[in-house]
């Protein structure tokens, strides 16, 4: 090889090492970008109030105190009430937790109908189901408000479960169709050949498989619903609010001396389940997307 070839190869693996450590730095930049405002919320949650009124934004606390993680958690008020988001944590994990599984559950079912146990009109019903994730929620609130109470449910926990479910079923629809009709039908047909029946096909062969695609579904469903502002204080009442509307209401309800390092420990204890399931079970959703939910 000659002077000039090699010359020539040692210039390209140097560009490509300053391309690479220039990407390096954009993304290193982004990253520093997008985390300034957690940054932010957590040292301002452990200052006290007189440093944060002669303190900089971004400093770091001088003295940690955690005075304002439990106020938030039992003492901040929300409106007449000092109870803390304690009581509203509660409502929300009530709500989530069965929320969460009963629409999983549908949409396991419907998407192994819509997929395997094909029907005349399966494509017209699964559009329709499809046509309801593309609704947006304020759409839905006078009817919803009517149905529930014709049902005899508004205002309750369990109200909010129903409307939670009937609004994340086409997702939860889509996310299993498009995984189960990545699965050869001929598995569907072998086993009708052995005699087995619907729930048993379902139960002892697609749901096994389902791992990846159901927790996709559990984290999108959970954060949905963890999340929500709209239904929760739309369809809540005294007693029954989650953790997202006592945020509201503490932020918004403050009076006197606004107590800043209270309000961002209560957003970060509104935010923290979402966090955790993601940092914890984030590698099982991407898993879990390019396995087939987004396919179809």
């Amino acid at each position: 090889m000659t002077d000039a070839a090699l010359a020539t190869r040692s210039e390209r693996r140097t560009g490509k090492v300053i391309l690479r450590w220039i990407l390096y730095l954009l993304l290193g930049l982004f990253a520093l970008f997008y985390l300034m405002p957690l940054f932010v919320m957590v040292t301002t949650s452990l200052k006290s109030l007189e440093e944060i009124r002669t303190g900089d934004l971004i400093a770091l606390p001088r003295e940690i105190t955690f005075d304002a993680w439990a106020t938030a958690w039992s003492g901040a008020c929300t409106g007449v009430q000092c109870e803390g988001m304690r009581p509203y944590f509660w409502n929300s994990v009530l709500i989530a937790v069965p929320g969460v599984a009963i629409s999983t559950l549908l949409g396991a079912l419907n998407g192994f109908v819509v997929a395997q146990w094909r029907f005349r009109g399966a494509n017209i019903i699964f559009s329709l189901m499809l046509f309801g994730c593309f609704i947006p929620f304020q759409v839905v609130l006078l009817p919803m408000a009517r149905m529930l109470g014709l049902m005899g449910v508004a205002g309750t926990i369990p109200g909010l479960i129903f409307v939670h479910v009937i609004y994340g079923l086409g997702f939860t629809t889509l996310f299993f169709r498009n995984y189960y009709v990545s699965i050869p039908s001929e598995l569907t047909k072998a086993a009708k050949v052995d005699g087995a029946g619907f729930f048993r096909i379902f139960w002892s062969i697609f749901l096994p498989l389902s791992l990846p695609i159901i927790v996709v579904t559990v984290i999108w469903q959970f954060t949905q619903i963890w999340n929500d502002f709209l239904f929760g204080v739309s369809f809540s009442q005294a007693g029954t609010q989650p953790v997202t509307v006592a945020l509201n209401n503490i932020v918004n309800s403050t009076t006197g001396v606004k107590e800043y390092n209270v309000d961002m420990a209560a957003a970060i204890i509104a935010a923290l389940p979402t966090l955790l399931v993601y940092v914890v079970a984030g590698k099982y959703f991407i898993r879990g997307l390019t396995a087939g939910s987004v396919k179809g």
